[in-house]
């Protein structure tokens, strides 16, 4: 399994179109991508303007596909203005 988390801070004016595409993009990866296994959108009040993605996939192979589908490639030219900041992290089972 191959676990991948994502914490975007937004721009205040954008939250709102953020939020709905960001959520499209995960259903999208959830229902079309064999390898995605889990995909949450998180958030907290106190914080919201950071969204917290937690992924699941089934290697980094599938992940590196998560990148060239239309959703995805959509989905990262739609909000890249709306980007503050943005850290990715990746991790491995363990065996």
């Amino acid at each position: 399994m191959f676990a991948v988390t994502v914490t975007f801070r937004i721009k205040p004016q954008h939250r709102n179109a953020f939020g709905t595409a960001v959520q499209a993009n995960a259903e999208a990866s959830r229902e079309r991508e064999p390898g995605c296994r889990r995909f949450d959108v998180c958030t907290d009040p106190d914080r919201p303007d950071e969204i917290f993605l937690y992924e699941l996939y089934d290697s980094a192979a599938a992940f590196d596909d998560h990148h060239e589908t239309e959703h995805f490639v959509s989905f990262a030219e739609k909000t890249a203005h709306m980007v503050e900041d943005k850290q990715v992290m990746t991790f491995r089972s363990v065996s």
